[in-house]
């Protein structure tokens, strides 16, 4: 048993977008920590072979599964007919998520509708329909959701993302609340700039948008490793959050409590405690 996250050994996770950055990572804490994997991302992706040797080296059981996410009509028949075949999940991780940067009246009804697809419809069907079958058989289940920063903060460019994001969250807590009584826990995890091919078509001037970026974000003025997303996801999918519910977890760096980037204007920071280091003059 993983003595730090108490709760995940010999669990059912299904988690949806497996084959990207932060799923991978995903994928591989969740193994690490014991759990059963049932693996989902589009139709005709197959596992990432540096995934396939994480887990093979891990001793992971696990299954992959193709759905396609914006069929929202088809995801229930998906639930049940994977539980029937691959067992029960206890944590459901609503991971996948598309984004497409285009000014709001470049955007089309097309690209809304596939936004809130895939970012909020999805999640909504998957966890719905996971959450009849946990008080079905009274497992005290965990459901965790991928959201964003902008979920909680407007970006421009972004108008679709941003508000399947905001759905997502208010989503999230209407579930807790209802779900609350079955001791089911329903809770958001927020990125923000993470190291993955996610922002790749986005269009953007991306060395100088990075390194602006990059200046922006408290914490050493770096984005996060995928992995560094995982650890958030397995404290809330663990017993350590038992009594965590309805909670957005804000994982960015501090660029959301950063609300107007000063620090460059603030001069060097002076360590006043170097001074008491230095012996006094005549000190043996």
């Amino acid at each position: 048993m993983n003595a730090a996250l108490p709760g995940l050994e010999g669990t059912g996770v299904l988690l949806t977008g497996a084959a990207g950055g932060i799923g991978q990572a995903l994928a591989i804490a969740f193994a690490t920590a014991g759990s059963r994997l049932l693996l989902v991302d589009r139709p005709g992706t197959t596992e990432p072979a540096a995934l396939t040797r994480a887990l093979d080296a891990l001793g992971a059981t696990r299954v992959w599964l193709g759905q396609d996410l914006a069929d929202t009509e088809r995801l229930a028949e998906f639930v049940d007919t994977t539980w029937a075949r691959h067992g029960p999940w206890d944590v459901l991780v609503n991971n996948a998520g598309i984004a497409q940067m285009a000014r709001f009246n470049e955007v089309g009804l097309d690209g809304w509708r596939a936004a809130m697809a895939v970012d909020l419809d999805a999640p909504f069907v998957l966890s719905a329909r996971t959450a009849e079958h946990l008080v079905h058989e009274g497992r005290r289940g965990r459901i965790v959701m991928i959201s964003s920063k902008n979920g909680l903060q407007a970006e421009p460019g972004l108008v679709a993302y941003n508000a399947a994001k905001g759905g997502l969250e208010l989503m999230a807590r209407s579930l807790a609340v209802e779900l609350g009584a079955f001791g089911i826990t329903v809770n958001t995890v927020c990125p923000g700039m993470v190291h993955t091919p996610f922002a790749g078509d986005f269009g953007l001037d991306w060395p100088r948008f990075e390194a602006y970026y990059r200046e922006h974000i408290p914490l050493e003025n770096r984005f996060a490793q995928a992995a560094e997303i995982a650890g958030p996801v397995l404290f809330l999918a663990s017993t350590l959050a038992s009594y965590v519910t309805g909670h957005a977890l804000v994982v960015d760096g501090g660029v959301l409590a950063n609300q107007v980037p000063r620090e460059q204007f603030l001069g060097p920071f002076h360590d006043r405690l170097a001074d008491h280091d230095r012996p006094a003059e005549g000190a043996l």
